[in-house]
């Protein structure tokens, strides 16, 4: 399985997203933003960083990039996109996603290691957790706040799109604990925690990120 990772300018985290790829045994392959051409890749992943710098608003301008114009029509017709903090961003900024990610409520940057609860097992990076579960992965941001209008939020909650809820305390003021979600197909999930900073034992406070990785290569095979 080819799973790219996508390179902005800001990106930082790209490398430890092509490394968790190859840790579950699928090639990474790297995308540059500039590329019109996604090399035939299974699946894509657009990492944390801060593209462009973050001029404008987050992922405001990577969703422009050129890049964007094939991933937007490939994640529209099935191919499983993950968006990972900045990633997230860009996704719902590109509209791949509902809402809208803001500076967290106590305008401070967050990095602590956070409990998650798995509420949607059933996407295409989801599926070898289990519904309910309890995940701790690394969280690092300062525009985390996950927000939409009411009645968004209800139709993500009613259709089951909440992917990843935060547990405990809310550590950035997302509406409704909400850490992830995912479009109504279930191959395009945002979320804003790390799971790629926690797939190898002595690297990150767990390895229950890589479940996140294992679950798209399953996919894939069974297939």
């Amino acid at each position: 399985m080819r799973v790219g990772v996508v390179t902005f300018p800001g990106s930082l985290d790209d490398r430890d997203a092509a490394r968790a790829v190859r840790a579950v045994g699928a090639e990474a392959v790297s995308l540059w933003h500039g590329d019109r051409d996604l090399h035939g890749v299974d699946a894509v992943i657009l990492p944390g960083g801060f593209s462009y710098g973050d001029y404008l608003r987050c992922g405001a301008i990577a969703r422009f990039a050129p890049v964007m114009e094939v991933l937007v029509p490939s994640a529209q017709a099935g191919l499983p996109v993950l968006g990972i903090c900045n990633g997230f961003q860009v996704l719902c900024e590109s509209h791949l996603l509902p809402g809208a990610l803001i500076r967290n409520d106590h305008r401070k940057f967050s990095c602590v290691d956070q409990t998650l609860r798995v509420e949607n097992a059933t996407t295409a990076w989801t599926s070898q957790y289990a519904a309910g579960q309890e995940i701790v992965v690394p969280l690092k941001n300062g525009e985390g706040g996950f927000v939409a209008d009411e009645d968004t939020l209800d139709r993500l909650e009613g259709e089951g799109r909440v992917v990843f809820r935060y547990v405990g305390d809310n550590p950035n003021g997302s509406y409704r604990a909400i850490a992830g979600v995912t479009n109504e197909r279930g191959n395009v999930v945002g979320l804003m925690p790390h799971p790629e900073h926690a797939v190898e034992p002595g690297f990150g406070p767990t390895t229950d990120g890589l479940a996140l990785f294992e679950s798209i290569l399953m996919q894939t095979v069974s297939a």
